[in-house]
Parts: structure tokens; C-alpha cells; sequence
């Protein structure tokens, strides 16, 4: 249900955080909007420098937690994201059915503690995960460069909090030059990309046209 009278952004002022402002930084951010949810930036949905798991994956993860003590599903998908730092963090639709088809298999059992399923290994699947990888999670987190995520989540944090700090405290001029900034930075790093695929096209024709242009100037 919408407010009635006035929106908010009719009485926004520096320091004042109503509706327009909200969905001027959005704007500003485009789809992603601050405080950029996406990766490398952490949040939920894809963030982080999250890897894509097979289903796999999270079958081996699983049984190789539960080697260690009976957990709920919840806890596991925190234990795997801890144990990753933070490289996967399995989503609850992929994590559940792989718990029933287990438990369907009769690798795993269940029971109500608190009103939530606690899960346990049964005997046959402790001979299971015992001859699985201890760590499955590990290999996701493998190939990424660390260093560079890094320096990449200080990058977009510090313009989020320059266009913030303009946001807040500067004058709507002031305001739309900093939007203007974010979406030309925004196109011009798409570009980067789009100059990369013309490379590569380039490199996958090895130099055809050469010959032809060798031969027009003979």
C-alpha cells in the first residue's frame, strides 16, 4: 500500500534517506544496486566469488560433514560456505533434495529435534563418505585469484561509498553528475568485455585476411 500525500523524495534532504533516494542509487547501480549484491561483493543470490557445484558436489559435501556429526540441513549449508571462505555457499533447493535422496538410499537418517530435521549418517553411508573426499568443498575454491577478488571488493566498495557520501550531502546537480559518472563506468566496463570477444574473434581467424592483403599489394 503506497503512503498517502507526498512521496518522500519531494523532502529528501542531505543526510535524509526517503524513497527517492533509495531509487536514485538503484538507478545509479542499475540492476545490481548498492550495495552491489552481486560477485565479487558478497550478499546473498551469486555473491561472492561463489563456484557452481554439480549436484555432486553437494552429495560428496554432505556425506563428508556428516562424517563428523549429525548436523540439520541449515548448518550444512553454513559449514560448506564457512569451510569454503566463502567460494560456495550451496543454495537450500539443491542442498534438501540431495538430503531425501539420501535418505531415500538409506545412506543418511533423520529425526525431529526442535522442529527441525537433524541428519546423521546410517552404516552404510559412513562406508560411503569414508571412501569420498574429506573436503569436497575445497576443490570450488581452487583457480580463483584471491588477491585480485580482493582488490576488486575494495575497488566497488569505495565507489559505493564515494557515490554515497555524494548522494547524501551533495546538491541534486551534484547528485545527477554522480549518477552520470556510475553509468558511463558502467557501460565503459561492459566495453572492456566487448573488446575482448572482437580479440578473440580476431585470434580464432589466425590472420586469414593477411594473405589476400599480402598479394593485392604484390
Amino acid at each position: 500500500m503506497r503512503p498517502h500525500g507526498h512521496h518522500g523524495h519531494e523532502h529528501s534532504g542531505p543526510g535524509h534517506r526517503g524513497r527517492g533516494d533509495s531509487e536514485g542509487r538503484r538507478a545509479a547501480f542499475g540492476s545490481f544496486g548498492p550495495p552491489f549484491g552481486g560477485p565479487p561483493f558478497g550478499g546473498r543470490g551469486r555473491g561472492g566469488p561463489r563456484g557452481r557445484a554439480r549436484r555432486g558436489d553437494v552429495r560428496a559435501s554432505i556425506l563428508a560433514l556428516l562424517r563428523e556429526r549429525p548436523m540439520h540441513g541449515y548448518e550444512m549449508i553454513q559449514e560448506i560456505a564457512e569451510r569454503s571462505a566463502g567460494a560456495w555457499r550451496p543454495s537450500p533447493g539443491s542442498v534438501y533434495p540431495t538430503l531425501q535422496l539420501l535418505e531415500d538410499e538409506g545412506l543418511i537418517s533423520s529425526e525431529s529435534e526442535g522442529g527441525k530435521k537433524l541428519f546423521a549418517l546410517t552404516d552404510e553411508g559412513r562406508g560411503e563418505a569414508e571412501a569420498g573426499s574429506r573436503a569436497p568443498w575445497e576443490d570450488v575454491g581452487r583457480g580463483i585469484d584471491w588477491e585480485s577478488m580482493q582488490e576488486i571488493r575494495q575497488a566497488g566498495f569505495g565507489l559505493m561509498e564515494a557515490f554515497a557520501q555524494v548522494w547524501k550531502t551533495g546538491t541534486a546537480g551534484q547528485r545527477q553528475k554522480a549518477v552520470a559518472v556510475i553509468n558511463d563506468s558502467r557501460k565503459r566496463l561492459y566495453l572492456i568485455l566487448a573488446e575482448q570477444d572482437e580479440w578473440d574473434e580476431k585470434e580464432e581467424k589466425g590472420g586469414q585476411d593477411e594473405p589476400g592483403e599480402k598479394g593485392g599489394k604484390g
